[in-house]
């Protein structure tokens, strides 16, 4: 469903209240009296069929008895009548309902029943649901309460969002202490509707609203959630806490892969690639709330830590150095600036020691220097109550000199009531203050973590070398023939022969079923040879000793055959052997482990690390989510430990990175293409002195019946929108959806346009596309956004012609909007025309109803284009621009 009502449950014209009341303690009676006591500037009808006035308002016995229209129901009824009010809201034409009740999901089996008929009755209705079971919503900008929180907060600029209503007050209370603004705060409760991906595009939107924190206990609709949160993350910092970190799920896990991606490091990995910075606790989220609504972003790592005592100051350098991050190093002048006033024996370091007999006055003077410092990214200025110390004239002194700086500038007063005094000054003031300095840094280091995370998103990744291909029509013929036979575990021979057909390099595997066929197939592979144990019914082939190594002659294979046969018996007794594998012997130069498992929430997750038989000893391993890129693929390498033998360390050579990061997006790739793969894992992948081989595989598949690529959540590289035509002007066309890896190639479109092109296409005379724009126009998700690009050439040395795009409206999912840009030298050869087609043939098979676009009066060409495929073109009342626009219901 849309947020297209969203807006009329956070900016309603009206509301009724189900369930009010003047009966003191009620909820019916906290919502009416928050209404009326904010200031609330529209309509308020109260429902009760008990009273004919409530709060000195008319009172009606039903919705249905309102002649007016209403926008917004507040149920705080009984939940049993909930069913009731929405049949009554969707025949009076309401827009949202926030039902405060409780008694739903979290009673049981009744309450989940009547969820379900709740949200059955409101479907396809337009009626958007909040709750049940929550606090209720606040907008400060239309002077909105409609929940029974004790306290409005004040106004700002940040939103918070919670399934937990006893969350909200906790932090509505805090933040009026702290003196910390929200423009939103919205209880969730049961998300039998409206969820965080809904608020988080609505949020998006609004201009009001410039960061969002929420606190999670589950989530639903996990891709959509995705695409919101990777689309608003990039313009909108988002901090979130993940309640319930525990790992669960690992226990029956049929492979090392599926017991090392535990849940939580699932949330990790999704929540980064969402551009969502995950912190631990309340507190956290409560300091990084502070910091962004009253500080700048940073813009780096640099920080100085001005202190007047040692103790203090190295806390704070631990923090920093525990999140990998160093105190920022004092250029030279910087340095000098400071000796002509400190006294001799300062720490000429950061952190910067001013002595425990700093006045406010050395204070000032060393704050002074340090902003004006280009090194500095952020300053945390301690102080601790010392005799020679006076904590309230130093805050007095310096807070309203930090007012406005261009980056973070926040303080820790150390101490008790000898502190307060100063304390209350900054937050008066608007300056973070925190009771410790580790607080202080972590809150800095977590937004510096967004803000890092944020670039690396957006940076470019480049191409392979080569282009890759995959044999999926042999990798399905071989899991569907074993999914026919129920033999959901694959043997290593097979598993090897699925990750052969996706291009993984994996060592000679031969199956014997005697000691003289085991001789055999070591004389045809060349010795040494290695030799495991190959049965479904063993699955760790180490823990049944069913593995030996490096037979150097024939005698030695035989008598291993027998010994391994002999040790499978011992561990399974029932255990049906298909026979022993014969190997390939190989000497790496260390393991590693590459594996993926379906997660039950955000699809396959694909890990990687240290391997061998310890690699769950070791617990060097990183986890993210396909679909990968060179770029993501090498940032899940850098995760680990390994990565530093892997860039060369000592005697061991660098390994080839390029070719490991082509065999993680194998290996993306392959568990994008086929959903039923339930677990995967490489383990050992061996680095050798000629690149790597995979000597050991295992893969679980399971039935499904959620289609590729329906089980990610992220949308992947939509191939089934490539075409290729011949143009008469340009010879064979290659149109296909836009990829991350084509922004060098739109760069060189952009150049080849003239300043008229570039006028028509961006509206303003751009010169060049800064890379936010470019990242932004390359990087879309391919659920919310259709661009196609056509371009000539051989592969690896295109050239693009044009770029269409349409843009889904996050209010109306059935409405969109177009664009065109196509090089001056191929404009009128019917280049755009094609693109445009195409993609408003993909935006009718998405559901989208209605596509438009706004058009300069002199592009004439694209008035004609509009007109020949079917728009209605108009000019835009009191503008000059025209607006095309296409019903695709009647093509």
């Amino acid at each position: 469903m849309s947020a297209i009502h969203l807006d009329k449950i956070f900016r309603p014209k009206s509301i009724a209240v189900v369930g009010a009341s003047q009966r003191t303690g009620s909820i019916g009676s906290a919502i009416m009296r928050n209404l009326i006591q904010e200031g609330y500037p529209g309509k308020i009808y109260p429902v009760n069929p008990h009273h004919k006035t409530i709060w000195e308002l008319q009172a009606f016995p039903s919705l249905l008895e309102i002649e007016s229209p209403v926008d917004l129901v507040i149920m705080a009824a009984p939940i049993a009548s909930a069913l009731q009010i929405v049949k009554e809201c969707k025949k009076t034409g309401v827009g949202g309902v926030v039902i405060i009740s409780a008694g739903g999901k979290e009673t049981g089996t009744k309450g989940r029943e009547l969820e379900s008929a709740i949200k059955k009755e409101a479907k396809d209705s337009g009626l958007r649901i909040i709750g049940p079971n929550c606090l209720g919503i606040v907008c400060s900008q239309a002077k909105l309460n409609a929940s029974f929180a004790s306290h409005m907060p004040l106004p700002g600029k940040m939103a918070f969002i919670s399934q937990s209503g006893a969350i909200c007050t906790s932090v509505l209370d805090l933040s009026i202490k702290e003196q910390i603004g929200f423009s939103y705060v919205v209880s969730l409760g049961s998300m039998l509707d409206v969820d965080f991906g809904d608020m988080i595009d609505y949020l998006g939107g609004d201009y009001h609203v410039n960061s969002i924190i929420m606190y999670i206990e589950s989530l639903s609709r996990f891709r959509n959630f995705m695409s919101a949160a990777r689309a608003v993350s990039r313009v909108k910092p988002i901090i979130a806490v993940k309640a319930g970190r525990t790992q669960a799920g690992a226990k029956a896990a049929a492979t090392h892969t599926g017991s090392l991606a535990g849940e939580d490091a699932v949330y990790d990995a999704a929540f980064e690639r969402a551009g969502i910075v995950r912190v631990k606790s309340f507190e956290e989220l409560f300091d990084c709330a502070e910091l962004l609504a009253k500080q700048p972003r940073p813009l780096g790592p640099g920080l100085a830590i001005i202190t007047n005592a040692g103790g203090p100051g190295v806390m704070a350098a631990d923090a920093l150095f525990d999140c990998g991050v160093d105190p920022v190093a004092l250029r030279p002048e910087t340095i000098q600036k400071l000796d002509e006033f400190l006294p001799p024996y300062w720490s000429r370091t950061n952190p910067i020691d001013i002595l425990g007999d700093a006045t406010p006055e050395r204070y000032q003077r060393v704050v002074d220097v340090c902003l004006k410092a280009s090194e500095v990214k952020g300053l945390l200025i301690i102080l601790t109550p010392q005799a020679m110390t006076r904590p309230t004239h130093v805050a007095e002194t310096l807070a309203s000199h930090l007012k406005g700086k261009p980056y973070p500038v926040f303080t820790s007063w150390m101490g008790g009531r000898d502190v307060e005094k100063g304390r209350e000054i900054f937050i008066q003031e608007g300056i973070p203050t925190f009771d410790t300095p580790e607080r202080a840094v972590r809150a800095f280091l977590n937004l510096y973590r967004y803000s890092k995370n944020i670039k690396m998103l957006q940076e470019i990744p480049p191409n392979l070398p080569k282009k890759i291909e995959f044999d999926h029509k042999k990798a399905r013929i071989l899991m569907d023939r074993e999914i026919k036979k129920k033999n959901f575990l694959l043997t290593e021979i097979e598993s090897k022969d699925l990750l052969s057909a996706y291009g993984i390099s994996v060592n000679l595997t031969k199956l014997a079923a005697s000691g003289s066929q085991a001789e055999e197939k070591a004389r045809e592979i060349g010795l040494p040879v290695a030799m495991k144990i190959c049965s479904r019914d063993i699955i760790h082939k180490s823990n049944a000793n069913g593995v030996l190594l490096n037979l150097k002659n024939e005698l030695d294979v035989h008598d291993a055959f027998t010994k391994i046969m002999t040790n499978a018996r011992s561990c399974n007794a029932e255990a049906k052997i298909e026979g022993i594998t014969v190997q390939t012997m190989l000497s790496p130069e260390y393991e590693l482990i590459l594996g993926s498992k379906r997660d039950r929430d955000f699809g396959p997750v694909v890990l990687f690390g240290m391997g061998g038989i310890m690699a769950e000893v070791l617990e060097d391993q990183a986890i993210a989510l396909p679909p990968l890129n060179r770029l993501l693929a090498r940032s899940l390498m850098e995760k680990t430990r390994v990565y530093r033998l892997l860039k060369g360390y000592r005697n061991h050579p660098p390994a080839n990175l390029t070719l490991l990061e082509e065999i993680l997006i194998r290996l993306s790739q392959l568990v994008t293409d086929f959903p039923e793969i339930e677990e995967l894992d490489i383990n050992p992948l061996m680095v050798t002195k000629n690149g790597f081989c995979a000597v050991d595989a295992r893969v679980l598949l399971k039935s499904t019946e959620v289609p590729s690529p329906l089980h990610l959540v992220i949308s992947p590289y939509p191939s089934q929108y490539e075409f290729r035509i011949t143009h008469e002007a340009v010879g064979e066309l290659f149109i296909r959806p836009i990829k991350p890896e084509d922004a060098p190639l739109l760069v060189q479109l952009f150049e080849s346009l003239s300043p008229q092109s570039i006028l028509f296409r961006f509206f303003s005379p751009l010169k060049m596309l800064p890379h936010r724009m470019l990242a932004r126009f390359t990087q879309i998700d391919y659920d919310r956004e259709i661009a196609l690009v056509a371009v000539c050439g051989p592969e690896l040395n295109e050239k693009m012609l044009g770029v269409v795009r349409v843009i889904g409206n996050i209010y109306n999912r059935k409405h969109a909007e177009f664009s065109v840009i196509v090089g001056d030298l191929w404009q009128g050869k019917g280049i755009g025309a094609e693109l445009l087609k195409r993609c408003l043939s993909i935006s009718k098979e998405r559901g989208i109803e209605q596509v438009t676009g706004i058009v300069l009066p002199e592009n004439t060409q694209m008035l004609a284009l509009g007109k020949k495929l079917g728009f209605s073109v108009k000019r835009v009342v009191g503008e000059s621009d025209y607006k095309l626009e296409i019903d695709l219901t009647r093509l």
